[in-house]
């Protein structure tokens, strides 16, 4: 294994770890909040007893969230200091700004978790939404840099070097406002989905309805609006592939040659050798409608570039596809579930809806993994859009495979200590208290 693979192996996967926290400390925080509201409202203490509980889980993985987050910041500087280098006075801002939210939220946090009893229940549930608030902005934040990447904006250039930024206008770079929406809805899709999952699999071995019952509709206010919107979102991030990244879109459907009336490929495995995507199902003049609207738009194929600026094709097409099948099962559940509440029928009454949310609830995370291999490996060879490529921005330092190597082990463990922790927490959910038993909110501060 070469340096440079070692060094994007070992980002890869802090990331692909970082991202499922990432994900939770979006979501979690506002059904933990939504739970406290209904209890505000209703003074059903089933509602106090949720937000409890997910104040308690998201304690948890935001304490792991922040401790793979700092690893990702130490390995952008260590494995990659050309990027630092060339591009830290642009990237710096948004950087700054997620410090000023994470620790906001992490402030905040500590108030919602100890403020039970301390703070009036008008306060407390103030401190909730900031944390909600600040751990989305966090996310956005992170998305702007990467958007950056995608389309860089707001620098001048001269002999290959940054001379001049703007930071406001590379933050807001054409692909800040597509990345953001279609991340932030990847996460409250996500969670509420898989949140929704874990209760409707409750319901189905027994468990008493009160709690999982609200705890599943909570969850489906959060995911099931958020899987619905997705579909669109990838529609815009997909329209601003097509005009910015053009090879990466050739990459993400399999298109070898330019074409007008371009198909739409279902499934299939590129073969690079033979410039051809076999065993796909084709529909006539699908991409060049979805990419540009156009019945007869031209799409340019892999073809058209330079053999060196071509991505890994198979792995960004099939990324591709796992993504865009897990997001579509999710809508179609979402959309399912929303047509049985809107007719006003009980969701634990249907047995078949019960088990198709149980079947969804990982496909979120799955898909987050795979999009975010879609993101990140094919925009390669650059790290920066068409100013910096990878094997120009990684460490001359050899010997890369022992920090991979040691990295993997500690995530696995940690994985597993994670796992374990939150397996106990869903199995004390699976029994439901007294209400009698339950401690109140506390006096009024």
């Amino acid at each position: 294994m070469t340096d440079l693979l070692a060094a994007r192996s070992l980002m890869a996967m802090s990331l692909g770890f970082h991202i499922v926290f990432a994900e939770i400390g979006v979501a979690m925080p506002l059904m933990m909040v939504l739970a406290e509201w209904r209890w505000l409202r209703t003074g059903e203490p089933e509602y106090l007893e949720l937000a409890r509980r997910w104040a308690r889980g998201v304690a948890v993985l935001f304490a792991v969230g922040a401790v793979s987050g700092t690893v990702l910041s130490f390995e952008l500087g260590l494995l990659w200091p050309g990027f630092m280098q060339f591009a830290g006075a642009i990237v710096g801002v948004p950087f700054s700004l997620e410090g000023f939210a994470f620790f906001t939220e992490a402030i905040f946090l500590g108030i919602y978790l100890y403020g039970w009893e301390r703070l009036s229940p008008r306060a407390h549930l103030l401190a909730g939404i900031v944390v909600a608030v600040s751990g989305a902005a966090s996310a956005v934040f992170v998305l702007m840099v990467n958007a950056w990447m995608n389309t860089p904006t707001g620098v001048t250039m001269a002999a290959g070097k940054i001379v001049a930024v703007d930071p406001v206008a590379g933050m807001l770079s054409p692909a800040a406002f597509p990345q953001a929406l279609h991340m932030v809805l990847a996460a409250y899709a996500s969670v509420g989905l898989a949140v929704a999952g874990v209760h409707a699999w409750m319901l189905r071995r027994g468990a008493t309805r009160g709690l999982h019952r609200r705890a599943l509709l909570l969850a489906l206010w959060v995911g099931a609006p958020a899987a619905l919107l997705q579909p669109l979102s990838g529609d815009i991030s997909a329209r601003l592939v097509a005009q910015t990244q053009p090879v990466k879109l050739a990459a993400l459907e399999g298109q070898f040659v330019t074409e007008r009336g371009a198909p739409l490929r279902l499934g299939g495995w590129p073969d690079e050798q033979a410039a051809t995507t076999r065993f796909a199902l084709e529909i006539p003049h699908g991409l060049s409608v979805l990419a540009f609207h156009e019945w007869n738009a031209e799409v340019k194929g892999l073809a058209a570039f330079p053999r060196a600026d071509w991505p890994p094709v198979a792995l960004v097409h099939v990324s591709f596809q796992v993504m865009a099948a897990l997001g579509s099962a999710m809508a179609l559940v979402a959309l399912w579930a929303a047509w049985v509440l809107w007719r006003k029928h009980e969701i634990v009454d249907r047995p078949w809806l019960l088990r198709a949310l149980v079947l969804v609830a990982p496909f979120g995370f799955i898909a987050t993994e795979v999009g975010w291999m879609v993101t990140e490996v094919g925009r390669q060879p650059w790290v920066v859009q068409g100013l910096l490529r990878t094997s120009d921005a990684v460490t001359p330092m050899p010997g890369l495979i022992v920090p991979l190597i040691v990295f993997t082990l500690l995530y696995v463990v940690l994985g597993a200590v994670v796992v374990a922790v939150i397996g106990a927490m869903v199995r004390d959910t699976a029994v439901e208290r007294p209400l009698d038993a339950r401690a109140p909110l506390g006096t009024d501060a």
